[in-house]
């Protein structure tokens, strides 16, 4: 089939059926930048406004930000990604960067052009209000959520009711800290024990009459020290979802710590309260809640189905070649919808970065190839088409060749998450950004990507100790430091193994200390210990998975067997028999541990 074939059988694009911005916003931000350059609004309320209004400071810059767009839900619409391909290519530098928070970054905008992203946004019905600050922040939902074969329901009206409801809402305007919220499918595709308010669908049948609802997870989150979540009862009704979020944010607001910022997030108040008296609470808060709010305050929930409609027949114009490279694309990159015939399609990128002129032709696929009219964001830095026709799926690889975007291995442990790091965050102390990309180009150039055991592994790094890339729910992770032999320093990490996210939700256990120049060989290391310890049912994150608890009967056992077979890799060489050890990726100066003020708190 011929581009111009594919114009004409093209979807009308669609548009968000919600609208989330206010233009008006533009221009009031426009008009306090002119009042702080004028020294008429002082640095701490600028900054807290700035903040409020989702654009984040950059990296030791004054004069530029960084613009954190919201996507609630991880939905993202073809008109929109078009507008933020023009949008990166005149205010940004040129690309763009998908997080693990279903947001996309614009990073290096001069303070100055902010409002102008502001008011293009606007245009599409994007914001990026409160998606920075101490707030409740972009409402997450699995990007399986309406295909997941085990769901009980789709959960993405509820995420998006949520979104709506507490945006721009004074209830969440000033919390202690920020405040999140993640929606998923089933137990397996989603990390609702890993934040404040974690909520999976669940169906209750009772004299047989069928009710929805959810479990609801409470006091969970990742930072420089991380907590799992709690249960809150067995079966939350979906009549009192907002009910509960509410009751949950207002004991947030009141009791949290606003005087310590190192322990400001809800996970240390349930910790330092004690689960008990924490859920008690929050029962009760709830009662009040629902006896005292109007009955105009709810969620409005939009159930009614999206069209499903295939913009293509592929299978009308004949048999289609397969190109070279397509049947290892298709293993680790799509996810087999319970909708019969239809796929999951995930978008493998470089640690979430995302060229202009990929975000532009994203915009095109997305119209040529899914459904439904839409991507769907995720929680590892990538986006996902969804509804795609198995018949249409070797054209579509086709196209995404012709774009640079059939990178395989997006499903698999060859996709490795990496904070912005030094790039661009004022609290990094590594290059976490770059080590991410040079793992997955390593690990697709040995087709790790292609080995069954290592499928559903992960690796995630963070530039520090704060968990924005997730270290601490990985099978192997790592966080960021320095470290100092004789008078040279040089980056390194910590290493944490065994953490996941799943049913069986479990923190990574801290190992060893591994040089940012080893921390490749050191993961293919523990791959070859793996190979030749495991059972035959073994994959990669169950071996780790016993092996840190100490429960391994091969000759690696334990974690300190793990210690002893890696130790020679954390011995450093001597600046003069290795220079390029005492640099990090992404810089050939020599490493130094400069940092600037967090803003994660402000």
């Amino acid at each position: 089939m011929t581009l111009s074939n594919l114009k004409q059988s093209r979807h009308t694009p669609k548009k968000g059926k919600i609208k989330w911005a206010r233009p008006q916003e533009s221009d009031h931000f426009a008009a306090t930048v002119k009042l702080y350059r004028q020294g008429k609004y002082d640095a701490d309320s600028f900054r807290r406004f700035r903040l409020q209004h989702g654009a984040y400071g950059t990296r030791l810059a004054d004069d530029y930000a960084m613009v954190r767009v919201k996507l609630p839900a991880g939905e993202i619409y073809p008109p929109q990604l078009e507008k933020l391909s023009q949008l990166s290519e005149q205010f940004s530098i040129g690309s763009a960067h998908f997080s693990t928070r279903e947001n996309i970054q614009l990073h290096w905008v001069v303070l100055e052009d902010v409002s102008e992203i502001f008011r293009g946004l606007a245009e599409v019905g994007l914001t990026s209000r409160e998606a920075c600050g101490n707030s409740v922040r972009n409402v997450m939902c699995s990007p399986l959520s309406g295909v997941c074969p085990d769901e009980k329901f789709d959960s993405t009206p509820y995420a998006l009711a949520t979104a709506r409801f507490f945006l721009r809402n004074p209830l969440s305007q000033n919390l202690p800290r920020k405040f999140k919220f993640n929606f998923t499918c089933c137990e397996k595709h989603g990390m609702v024990r890993m934040v404040d308010v974690g909520l999976i669908p669940e169906i209750r049948q009772e004299d047989g009459y069928t009710q929805k609802g959810f479990k609801i997870f409470l006091g969970g989150g990742l930072g420089n020290r991380s907590f799992v979540g709690h249960q809150l009862e067995e079966f939350t009704p979906e009549e009192d979802l907002l009910y509960t979020s509410m009751a949950v944010v207002r004991i947030f607001d009141r009791l949290g710590d606003r005087k310590n910022l190192a322990r400001n997030r809800m996970r240390y108040l349930v910790n330092d309260m004690g689960w008990e008296k924490f859920q008690n609470l929050v029962l009760k808060e709830r009662a009040i809640v629902r006896a005292t709010q109007s009955v105009v305050t709810k969620l409005s929930v939009d159930n009614s189905p999206d069209e499903i409609k295939r913009p293509l027949r592929i299978s009308d114009e004949g048999p289609i070649s397969q190109p070279e490279g397509y049947a290892r694309w298709f293993k680790g990159n799509t996810f087999k919808q319970k909708q019969n015939g239809y796929y999951s399609v995930f978008i493998t990128l470089e640690a979430g970065d995302i060229t202009s002129s990929q975000l532009h032709a994203l915009s095109e696929i997305i119209q040529d190839f899914s459904s439904e009219g839409l991507g769907r964001c995720g929680f590892t830095q990538n986006i996902s088409l969804r509804y795609v026709h198995e018949d249409d799926l070797v054209n579509l690889y086709s196209t995404l060749l012709k774009v640079g975007l059939a990178k395989s291995g997006s499903l698999t442990m060859t996709a490795p998450i990496g904070c912005s790091g030094t790039t661009s965050c004022n609290l990094a102390l590594t290059n976490s950004h770059r080590l991410a990309k040079e793992i997955q180009r390593k690990f697709l150039e040995l087709k790790l990507d292609e080995d069954e055991d290592l499928r559903d592994s992960s690796i995630k790094i963070s530039g520090c100790p704060n968990s924005c890339g997730q270290h601490g729910i990985a099978t192997i992770g790592f966080f960021g430091g320095g470290a100092r032999f004789e008078k040279d320093m040089y980056p390194n990490y910590m290493m944490q193994l065994g953490g996941r996210s799943d049913g069986d939700t479990m923190l990574g256990v801290s190992s060893l200390r591994i040089p940012a120049k080893r921390v490749i060989p050191v993961i293919l290391k523990i791959i070859e210990l793996f190979k030749q310890n495991k059972k035959p049912e073994d994959d990669l994150k169950t071996w780790i998975h016993r092996v840190v608890n100490g429960i391994d009967s091969s000759e690696i056992k334990s974690l300190d067997d793990i210690k002893k077979a890696l130790f020679s890799f954390t011995i450093p060489p001597t600046k003069a028999e290795d220079p390029d050890f005492y640099s990090d990726y992404g810089n050939d100066s020599s490493y130094h541990t400069k940092t600037g003020k967090g803003e994660c708190a402000a």
